[in-house]
């Protein structure tokens, strides 16, 4: 094959064969994931096994197992099955563990078994990045992204899609009836017989959705037994949930981070199965502040975050939070003011309107356990915009208690008009990339506690490679 670079003779012995330590170069990322590893105290962590038996058949360390997962999340090899595959035929693979090739089962169990000292090892990650000076800016960003789960959409069910799927199917199995009763006056006025093949597809097909219909009948008396709102059949932990990226629902988790604004590292994550935001705020800042050992940081989220509560709970905590107000009156959709052109004077506790005219206070109620305090006016019946104003006799305007935690929040936020940019442009883009790495059926795991393991190994990944892409396989190593 002359004037071609030749392979060498795979029959050809050798009398120096080449060495383990020669399958991977010095800035090869494997070597970080060894190194990484090696100087965690597994024990401290609570990993199994790191006793071995004094009896039995020897198992494998379990920083052999952790370097191996460690790897395949880092090279989008998430199956235990692919795992045992790429340690017989892998080279880096072989370099990390040694030659050794634990099988799909060992692989797939050491994951299930030891989730909470996985998660563990995340945060020690996040912890050498504070000792490197990776996350001294003491801000970050805050917002949550809906991944699918195990369980296809057609074995998710809320009360509303079990009655329109039993409505569906008793349309059927109606139309199926009425086929037969078809197929019984043709044969008694023509005379002529209906191929038996269609009356037998016909009658399986009644019996398979009776069938299915009793099924669904259970479903529905288990949620009215247990109060449940949902059932997912695949998943037992995955739920509904809307997404603005999708055109319909997505049965999966809700996963929250926290990611620094500097260097777009994730400080803090959180899995869950409650659809919404809003209640998430306080306990994502708290865990980033925790994991930035800092007494103060501040905080940019969007206004799917906006709540009373959560915002006033981080200000007390000293978290400086970003939120926009959210925007919940159709007013000024409508061509009339909204609360916000309505000003508050505090020294005489009272609004002014548009027209000028104050609003005084009147009155105090709890709303869904909030204190509110209740303005009107007397002069609104006579007022020349109260058609630009309001519908009802009266125009009346609640303020909060601790409506002033929320002007500083909106005083901040004038202040910096480029919060929402740098919140979007920091946070969004760890989620499409973990997004884009899992593929098209994002977990792999069943149940929350599982669910929250396997996040966490992507977010390890994830945050080891924006550190090599920073700093360089060569720094971090000496780092460690």
């Amino acid at each position: 094959m002359g004037r071609f670079i030749e392979g060498s003779d795979r029959r050809q012995a050798t009398l120096l064969p080449d060495t383990v330590e020669d399958y991977v170069g010095e800035e090869n990322p494997v070597r970080v994931i060894d190194a990484f590893v090696e100087m965690l105290d597994l024990a401290v962590l609570g990993f199994d096994g790191i006793i071995p038996e004094e009896t039995g058949r020897p198992g494998y360390h379990p920083a052999t197992l952790l370097k191996i997962y460690v790897y395949g999340y880092l090279n989008q090899v998430q199956s235990s099955r692919g795992l045992e595959r790429e340690c017989h035929r892998n080279l880096e693979l072989i370099w990390l563990t040694g030659r050794l090739a634990p099988d799909f089962k060992t692989i797939a169990d050491f994951r299930r078994d030891n989730g909470a000292s996985i998660r563990k090892v995340c945060a020690q990650f996040v912890a050498l990045c504070r000792n490197l000076h990776l996350l001294d800016s003491a801000s970050v960003a805050i917002d949550g992204s809906k991944f699918k789960a195990v369980n296809h959409r057609e074995k998710n069910f809320t009360q509303d899609r079990l009655a329109r799927r039993m409505a569906a199917i008793e349309g059927t199995i109606d139309r199926y009836l009425a086929e037969l009763y078809r197929a019984d006056r043709q044969h008694e006025v023509t005379g002529i017989a209906v191929p038996r093949v269609k009356v037998e597809r016909l009658k399986r097909g009644i019996e398979t959705l009776k069938r299915k219909q009793a099924s669904l009948a259970a479903l529905e008396a288990q949620m009215r037994a247990t109060g449940e709102q949902q059932i997912s059949l695949t998943d037992p932990d995955a739920r509904a949930m809307t997404s603005k990226s999708h055109s319909a629902y997505v049965v999966g988790y809700n996963v929250q981070s926290a990611v620094d604004t500097q260097n777009h590292l994730i400080v803090a994550h959180e899995v869950s199965n409650v659809g919404i935001d809003t209640g998430h705020l306080s306990s994502m800042a708290n865990q980033a502040r925790a994991a930035l050992v800092a007494e103060n940081i501040e905080v940019l989220a969007d206004r799917g975050y906006f709540k009373s509560e959560e915002i006033a709970a981080c200000e007390e905590a000293g978290i400086e939070v970003y939120v926009p107000k959210r925007l919940t009156s159709n007013a000024r959709a409508e061509g009339r003011y909204d609360r916000r052109d309505f000003v508050y004077e505090r020294e005489t506790n009272s609004f002014v309107c548009p027209a000028g005219e104050r609003l005084t206070y009147r009155m105090t109620t709890t709303d869904a356990g909030r204190v509110m305090h209740r303005y009107w006016s007397s002069v609104c019946a006579t007022c020349a915009l109260k058609e630009h104003c309001t519908a009802s006799p009266q125009r009346r305007i609640a303020r909060w208690e601790h409506e002033e935690v929320l002007e500083r929040v909106q005083e901040r936020l004038d202040q910096r008009p480029d919060a929402m940019i740098v919140r979007r442009s920091t946070v969004e883009h760890p989620f499409a990339s973990i997004k884009a790495w899992m593929g098209a059926t994002h977990f792999r795991m069943k149940t929350l506690k599982h669910v929250a393991t396997e996040m966490a190994l992507h977010v390890l990944a994830y945050n080891l490679k924006r550190v090599m892409a920073i700093i360089g396989v060569r720094e971090l190593l000496m780092a460690m």
